[in-house]
This record gives C-alpha cells, structure tokens and sequence, in this order.
C-alpha cells in the first residue's frame, strides 16, 4: 500500500528530505577562549591541563601544564590565582580551584620524578641570563628546550631570588622550591651563582649571543622617619633576607616582643606574620589609607587577622623613639585621599619594619645605548625587548605588577621573542580567540558540586612555627576539583547538539574528534547552540 509522503520516513530520520536549502543561518562549532586561560598572566592553557587531569592522567597534566609553566608546585602555593576570579563556574555555585589541582600536580611531579626532557638540538647560541628569579628561570627554561643554551648568572649564592628571599617558608617551603629549581638545571641550563653582573654590556662580550636581564627588586624604599639613637628601624627585604640560607634560625632578626610593620602590600603582611612566628607578642601594621584601598590581597589579610595581626587603618608613623612610635590619625578627604588630622598616639615597639615596597638595582645597565628606564623600569617593546638590539628584560625590572605568575609569563614572552630575534625574525604571538563568556554558556546542564576547601593548619602552630600553612588536595579531591571544569568555550563531546538535532545534520566524528555538520540538511533551526552546554557553537548568516 502507498503511503502519504509524511508517514513514508522511517522513524528518527529525516535524511530522505535534504532541508539546507531552507537555511538562512549556519550553525559553526567554535574554540573561544577558556576566561581562566585569558586571565592567566604566564599564558597556561588551564583548561587544556585540566582536561587531562580530570582524565585521571596526571602526569600529561603537568605535562601539558610545563609547557608555559615550569613552576606548578610553585605556582600552586604562591600565586594569586587571577584565573579563579575570571572562572565561569563561579556563577553557578564557585570557581573550579585551578590553583588547588596545579599545586597537587607539581607536588605529584617532585613525589614521581617526573622531569623534562632535554632538547635534541643545539642552534649554537648562547643567552646569558641575569637573576635565577622566575622571570629568569622561566627564560632559561624554554631557551634550553628551543635549543639554546641557557646560562644564567645569579648574584646570590642561592638561586630562586625573591622566591626564595621575599617569600617566608610557611608559604612556600624551601625543598619545593629546590625541586623545581632543579629540574630546570637538569635541561643543561648552566647556574653560576655569587656571579655578580656589574656591566651587562661587558658581560654579554663573554660569548653571548643575546641577554635577557630578570634582576628582580631586591632594593628596599626607604621614608624618612625621625628617630632617635637608640630606635631599631630595619627594611623588610633584609629582615625577610635574613630568615634565608645555612643557620638561619640562629641568625633571626631579634625584633623584640612589640613590632610595627610600615606598609600595607602583602610583603608587609609576610614581615607582621614573620615576626608572629619568630616570638613577638604583638605585631602591628601601620597603614595610611583603608582596607579597600590596601595592596596586598585580602586573603593575605585574612590570613594574617587570624593569626593575630593587628591593622591600624588611616595612620602613620611620623616618629620612632627608643622603645615607642609616634602614630598620627588620617581621615579622608572629599576625593577620597587621606589626609593628617593633628591626632597623634604614642604605640609600643621595640622594632619598626619599613614594607614601602621595592626597587631594582639599575646599576649593571651602566650606559647602554637605546635603553632607557621611567620612575625605576626598563623599558621595553611587546617582545620584552629593550631599546638596545638582543638585551631583553622582564620581571619585577620591567613591570609594577610583582607577582611570581607575571614574572614567568614575562619569562616564557622573553625566551620566544629571543629565539626569534637570533634566527633575524620578528616574534608575533598567535592572535586569540573571542572569550568563552558566560551568557554564551548554558550551564543548567552542570550540577552542583561546592568547591573543594584545602586544609589549613591550626593557628596555634601558626603563630610558633614556619611548617606550612596551606595545605594540598590528596588524589580523589584534585580529581573532583578538576572536573568541575564546564569547558567553557570548547567541545568536549558531551553529544548534546548529536542528541537534539532534529534534522540528523550532525556527524559523530570518533572520540577526541569531535563532530561537523552535514548542511545539506541542516535547516539552521539553532537547537545545537540553545543545548551546547560550554558554548562552542555559534549562528553564522548564510551568504545569499
């Protein structure tokens, strides 16, 4: 028997109709740009590595981590975590803790012994680097897997530079730091440390194709202050120095029972917990605006109000006496600024610790043709480079934003634009992708999953020890926290748009190949994009 043509398909088909030419619009899968990868400041492709770590195959995590980063377990202690604040998850419950899986990575790479593997080729060239900071670690690193050898000269006889002397061990602790340290050594980078670099032009005549400089700030700013002979006004650079290398503990500023802390970043924030943890009874930070307009982050701050830190808001010191401060109040003004009120305090201490922030030493660039400095930083182009041919610089030299994170991202920006320039080319970075938003998402499809909380150790051994404070996720909690990632932006063959498709228009291509479309009958109805949970999927007008 003849059937109308309408009942003649067999069910769940509709091949027999080819419907694309009724499309006036194209769906298109897209790759948008994850937020937290846009947001990272040493360029990680966070949710490239959180893929594989959700795969429960940690160590092509770390892997694909190290390719922009050499530094996770690191990174996974002393970093900011910007990604989180951008992380699209946050709007459904939290944001996945990137930083939480990198820090179990690294940490699961120095447990195993996972380490680099060296490059096959040599190009010939040499790149002296000066400072074994992250900034000039993160260079040498991937100067040495291009080919190039690394050399780097470090002042100091111990490598890391305000890795190792700006940040106190219950942050980052010292075996962790030798451990990343190391691996980066093994590629064949050569270390010179206590080589002291006081003409980078001399320098580089020492058979040195080019130079990156990622000397740091090591040099503390100084305020005048009027005290008197007795008083015992110390920088924090030093005390924060001091607390480093062989017999430290016996070599610990004595800063007394009662200390002041100047300042109001987050190293005045490590100096008032330092000294805490070094026997003070009371340690006090004197800073002249609010809490709104503080530098350090507010989980330092947090921190640090737990520990017992006090915070004197809108003051300033104007006088340091034998064994007390004079303090004067500060209010506000219309426009926000703060201004003296002639309200003075007199405050206990046996110490004040100067935490005005940090400038670098200048000194090594001498009269080097083309450079040029503004207000303390070298200045340099989009490819780190400077205004004289082959000396590069980045790190806390060439940028006020000093953070480990930033200065490995100018690191890796460095290294590349220095390969560039030996073989006579121009670096250009590969243009990004729009950013994976969130109202291009539809997240209704994720389920509730509260972020994974580390341990913290008790404020009592807070207060009298350097053991750790922060600590890490085991297997099963990284294992969750990574996948909670939505992947935003990017397919990850949920089979949502293959499952709606009204018209059969989407073509399975195999696993971690994705899927096409077949526009001979795709109508351009636009139910793929309405049920793509990460947004990668978008509308294009057709050409008529």
């Amino acid at each position: 028997m003849e059937k109308p043509f309408a009942i003649t398909l067999d069910p769940g088909s509709s091949l027999a109709n080819r419907t694309g030419s009724w499309r006036t619009f194209r769906p298109v899968y897209v790759d948008r740009l994850p937020p937290c990868n846009g947001a990272c400041p040493a360029g990680e492709n966070i949710q490239g590595w959180l893929f594989h770590a959700e795969s429960g195959d940690y160590e092509q995590a770390w892997r694909a981590l190290t390719e922009n980063n050499p530094l996770p377990a690191i990174m996974g202690r002393v970093c900011y975590h910007p990604c989180e604040g951008a992380c699209n998850r946050q709007h459904v419950d939290a944001a996945v803790g990137i930083n939480s899986v990198e820090r179990f990575l690294g940490d699961e790479a120095i447990k195993c012994g996972w380490g680099f593997a060296r490059s096959t080729r040599s190009t010939g060239k040499r790149v002296l680097i000066v400072g074994a900071g992250p900034a000039g670690l993160s260079a040498a690193y991937q100067l040495q897997r291009m080919g190039h050898q690394a050399v780097i000269y470090e002042a100091a006889p111990l490598a890391g530079g305000m890795m190792r002397f700006g940040i106190p061990k219950y942050r980052l602790p010292r075996n962790v730091l030798d451990a990343e340290i190391a691996r980066i050594v093994e590629l064949g980078v050569e270390m010179h440390l206590r080589t002291k670099v006081t003409n980078v032009l001399d320098a580089m005549k020492d058979g040195f194709d080019a130079v990156f400089l990622g000397v740091g700030a090591h040099i503390a700013k100084r305020a005048y202050i009027p005290a008197g002979d007795a008083s015992k006004v110390l920088d924090a650079v030093s005390v924060l120095h001091e607390m480093e290398g062989p017999g430290s503990a016996e070599l610990a500023p004595m800063l007394g029972r009662k200390v002041v802390v100047y300042g109001g970043g987050n190293t005045a924030i490590d100096v008032a917990r330092t000294a805490k943890r070094l026997g003070a009874e009371e340690a006090i930070i004197v800073y002249r605006r609010t809490r709104e307009k503080m530098p350090a982050h507010d989980f330092e701050v947090e921190d640090a109000l737990q520990e017992g830190i006090s915070i004197k808001w809108l003051s300033t010191i104007k006088e340091a006496g034998e064994s007390d401060i004079l303090v004067e109040k500060m209010a506000l003004d219309e426009n926000g600024f703060p201004q003296p009120t002639g309200e003075f305090e007199k405050i206990e201490a046996d110490s004040v610790v100067l935490a005005l922030g940090q400038d670098s030493d200048l000194s090594l660039l001498g009269k080097v043709p083309g450079l040029t400095t503004d207000k303390g930083l070298v200045q340099v182009d989009a490819g780190m480079m400077t205004g004289h041919p082959g000396i590069f610089a980045g790190g806390d030299m060439a940028n006020n934003e000093r953070t480990v994170t930033v200065a490995v991202g100018h690191g890796k920006k460095a290294a590349r634009a220095i390969d560039a320039w030996l073989r006579g080319e121009s670096y250009a970075p590969a243009p990004k992708n729009e950013l994976a938003t969130y109202e291009r998402m539809n997240p209704w499809y994720y389920s509730d999953a509260p972020k994974t909380v580390r341990p913290v150790l008790d404020i009592i051994r807070r207060q009298s020890t350097f053991e750790e404070v922060l600590g890490g996720l085991d297997e099963g909690n990284a294992l969750f926290e990574a996948r909670r990632c939505m992947s935003c932006g990017n397919c990850f063959e949920c089979d949502n748009c293959y499952g709606v498709c009204p018209d059969n228009a989407v073509i399975k291509l195999g696993p971690g190949k994705r899927f096409q479309f077949n526009y001979d009958y795709c109508k351009g109805c636009g139910v793929c994009v309405a049920e793509c949970p990460c947004g990668a999927i978008r509308m294009e007008a057709e050409e008529i």
